[in-house]
């Protein structure tokens, strides 16, 4: 295999193969490797290198070089010439598109202050470099208004670190060593496939699955036990085993004199949520809650694996706090593979020089902070002083991943908003802007990949030149900096000079971890002791050092100090549950064709006895609807569901009317307990036919070409996952 040496600048080999890293907002950051003859990337796979990613990629990233090469990308600056929303524009020149920008933001600057300028991003490039370096350094020297991107992640952060302390715990490999699994809120098999051949080596070597999910997913329909609950009522379902857990005298008594504070309180808070007071609302059985609650507690090592479904309530923070309360209470983090496994992201960036490539210090103090969940709402307040002028748009597509739709396209439409959009493609938020500038794909710039479902650091390096004028984020920021002015050196750092700066922090797990090394191997595993185990002796990095069953902290904010049920809506009608599709993600892919095709017609899915009730039956053709908006989709009907919910695909798909809307026009911002999200789990709606039957409905596509990784057997005995 040709291996490219760090300094070489050329792409024009006859026979290349490059090693990269996806980009995409998942926690399996998959390595692959591209194959380029004379310039163009001719094939894409997995690196069967890469110890998560075994050689096979998801359904989406198999075609991403169509991706690369589709004929509606948006390769040269693009400025508006129709009405906004009519997505009519004209080529222009670099040096034009640059200049007027500018200029505007100059103008806006001078008139109603930099805050009236805001940047609006999100994880669309998920890597250390290029989704969050310069433009931290620009925009926050510039004084311009703070993001707070907290839709995804924060909220369960925010949650766990109330009781342990961070955000994060095992190494989520070390499941393999797991005797009793709970996948709670998480779709495995269809999100993050390449953790289930863990999953399945768990249950090889003994393990029980359960999954919690109020939708009979494709991974529940692969578990041992499906406890198919009520959206948001994980945290009452939590209090009820403990309840029992503490009745039945099952508590790890030993460690928690040791490692916890708050456990009296607690346990006269659990008295009042045995079972059998707390089943209807919860949706299961009392025996089951009982029978669940004992499992768990005397099969040992348990672990819990909670994603993203939980904290899209207004109460998600507090299901994640009750939730980790429950490894404490049974000592589980002693056991190897016991305790908790979410997110990595914190064990990597906590390795990281982070401040090196940010530079807070040159970032001005007191500026205010919108929550990017409000868009729609900060962009149409007539009081918000100053108003939000102008918005830059990267890595992002609210108009279809942020709650209230509609309300967001009302203020994008304001024909005294100037909006910039960096993006592939004229996407649902670029067809407002006045420039839509072209951005790169994943195999054309440079970038460190840092992972949020395991501890493998990946390289991506660049595969090919920049297709047409398009520009990486690092890049559009210095030229940025350069039209606005700028001659400050740090605003025109290199990105090699970044990334070797991120690396150079010290940190005992970056030992031996190089630029150099990177380059070479695609990959490094971080320096995390195999069999690692944070909190078996305690040491949780809260403020008493011992994890919180009642927290202070919490208390002088004016929270619940201890694990409570939370805010649960109920309201008319069904409750809305998205998910994610096989084939998109978010927006992203939906212009393609064969991704359109085997996804099918935007959809909802309600429960035999729902459907009956409202005089539906499959494949008629509904309007869905509640406050906020309405649309129209095919009906489902499937025992999937609950009675009492509906679930439809998020993103990509739209209204099967041909409006331009998606599933996100029925939710609002509801904001959560704490952590700052969103709880557009939240919505309810209900649904009327309108319209005559359709020949079919994509109900379970989710289960369409999914080519499994190598099994978790084939990999060592031990379970650790090692670079061949």
């Amino acid at each position: 295999m040709a291996i490219q040496e760090p300094s070489s600048s050329s792409y024009n080999r006859r026979v290349q193969t490059i090693r990269g890293a996806c980009g995409h907002d998942c926690p399996d950051t998959c390595g692959w490797v591209v194959e380029v003859r004379d310039g163009i990337a001719t094939k894409m796979s997995g690196d069967p290198a890469h110890p998560f990613t075994r050689g096979t990629l998801c359904a989406k990233v198999n075609h991403y070089l169509e991706r690369v090469y589709h004929p509606d990308r948006v390769l040269h600056p693009l400025k508006r010439v129709g009405p906004k929303g009519e997505a009519r524009f004209e080529r222009v020149s670099w040096d034009d598109a640059l200049a007027d920008i500018a200029g505007r933001w100059q103008a806006i600057a001078a008139e109603s202050g930099p805050e009236a300028i805001l940047p609006y991003s999100s994880a669309g490039v998920q890597g250390l470099i290029q989704e969050f370096s310069l433009d931290r350094r620009l925009f926050g020297s510039m004084g311009c208004a703070a993001l707070e991107r907290a839709i995804c992640g924060p909220v369960a952060a925010a949650g766990l670190t109330a009781t342990i302390g961070t955000g994060t715990g095992i190494d989520p490999e070390q499941i393999v060593h797991s005797r009793f699994v709970v996948l709670w809120g998480t779709n495995t098999i269809v999100t993050n496939l390449h953790y289930w051949p863990l999953v399945r080596e768990a249950r090889r070597r003994g393990a029980r699955l359960v999954v919690v999910d109020p939708i009979r997913t494709r991974t529940a329909e692969a578990a041992d036990w499906h406890l198919q609950v009520r959206p948001g009522t994980d945290a009452l379902l939590a209090l009820a085993m403990m309840h029992v857990i503490v009745g039945a005298g099952l508590v790890d008594r030993e460690y928690v004199a040791a490692h916890a504070v708050g456990y009296e309180s607690l346990v006269a808070r659990v008295r009042d949520y045995a079972p059998a007071d707390v089943a209807d609302a919860v949706g299961l059985p009392a025996a089951d809650i009982e029978r669940f609650a004992r499992e768990y507690a005397t099969t040992q090592p348990s672990l819990l694996r909670p994603l993203i479904g939980l904290e899209h309530h207004r109460n998600g923070a507090m299901q994640f706090r009750a939730l980790a309360c429950l490894p404490v209470l049974t000592g589980a983090w002693r056991h190897r593979g016991g305790g908790l496994a979410r997110s990595t992201h914190a064990l990597h960036y906590a390795a990281f020089a982070l401040d090196r490539v940010q530079m807070p210090e040159v970032q001005r103090p007191g500026v205010r902070t919108l929550n990017m969940r409000d868009l729609g709402r900060d962009l149409c307040d007539p009081s918000l002083a100053p108003p939000v002028r102008a918005l830059m748009v990267y890595g992002a597509n609210p108009m279809v991943s942020i709650p209230n739709q509609a309300r967001i396209r009302e203020g994008l439409l304001r024909e005294d908003l100037f909006t910039v959009v960096h993006d592939l493609f004229v996407t649902e938020t670029a067809r407002f802007a006045d420039y839509v500038l072209p951005a790169t794909s994943q195999i054309e710039h440079l970038d460190l990949s840092p992972a949020w479902g395991h501890l493998y650091l990946a390289l991506n390096r660049p595969a090919i030149a920049p297709r047409g004028e398009s520009v990486c984020n690092t890049e559009l920021f210095r030229r940025l900096a350069h039209a606005l002015g700028r001659t400050e050196p740090w605003l025109f750092e290199g990105d090699e000079a970044m990334l070797r700066a991120a690396l150079s922090s010290g940190h005992p797990w970056l030992e031996g971890v190089t630029y150099e090394r990177l380059w070479a191997e695609g990959h490094v595993r971080l320096n995390v002791p195999e069999d690692w185990r944070p909190f078996a002796r305690g040491g949780f990095p809260t403020a008493s050092g011992k994890a919180e069953l009642y927290s202070e902290p919490l208390r002088a904010l004016g929270h619940d100090p201890l694990p409570a049920p939370g805010a649960m809506s109920r309201e008319d009608g069904l409750q809305l549950i998205t998910g994610k599709t096989l084939h998109f993600l978010n927006s992203g892919y939906s212009h393609i064709e064969r991704h359109r095709r085997r996804t099918g017609d935007l959809f909802i899915e309600l429960h035999p006895e729902d459907a009956r009730r409202r005089g539906l039956v499959a494949g008629d053709v509904v309007r869905v609807w509640n406050a906020r908006g309405a649309l129209q989709a095919v009906c489902a009907v499937s025992d999937r569901v609950r009675p009492g919910v509906a679930w439809m695909p998020f993103g990509g798909l739209t209204d099967v009317s041909g409006a331009r809307q998606s599933v996100n026009v029925l939710t609002a911002e509801a904001p959560t307990d704490w952590g700052g999200g969103s709880g557009l789990y939240d919505a309810f709606v209900d649904v009327a036919p309108i319209g005559e039957p359709v020949a079919a409905v994509a109900v379970l596509r989710e289960q369409d070409d999914i080519t499994a990784p190598a099994p978790a057997s084939s990999r060592s005995s031990s379970g650790g996952a090692r670079p061949s």
